[in-house]
């Protein structure tokens, strides 16, 4: 056996090194194609969601709050605020908007019509069964 480390030997441990990640790579892949149909949502998802989304996104609410950790930190996660505070609170929250109280930061108010808020809150409702793993890792989020 020879005492150096030569070029063919370099070249077999990087042809079995590559070859033994795309193979993971590949299982990882078929696992995950395998797994998201059960952890998807799409049975509770409605024209009504979709409005909800609309709202989501055309009033920028990712720009202060969070939903399923993406967004911004300055504003409370609301991926399970639907179930932490339920319906009727959510829309009494929006419609308070804002509350003028000193020292805290203060949310604008939208003016939603009824049926906008029964959309925003199909939304929260939607977020808050997709399946996170746990996410986010504090109830109050």
């Amino acid at each position: 056996m020879s005492g150096g480390f030569t070029k063919s030997t370099a070249r077999n441990i990087f042809y079995g090194g590559a070859a033994f990640f795309f193979l993971l790579f590949i299982g990882l892949t078929v696992d995950t194609v395998h797994s998201l149909p059960k952890r998807n949502a799409a049975a509770v998802l409605t024209e009504q969601v979709g409005r909800g989304k609309h709202l989501w996104e055309t009033r920028n609410c990712i720009g202060c709050h969070t939903l399923l950790g993406e967004g911004a930190y300055f504003a409370p996660e609301l991926g399970n605020v639907y179930q932490r505070r339920g319906p009727e609170f959510i829309k009494a929250w929006i419609k308070s908007q804002p509350t003028g109280t000193p020292g805290r930061r203060q949310m604008p108010q939208f003016n939603f019509s009824d049926s906008e808020l029964d959309d925003l809150v199909a939304f929260l409702a939607y977020s808050s069964k997709i399946n996170t793993n746990k996410w986010p890792p504090n109830i109050e989020g």
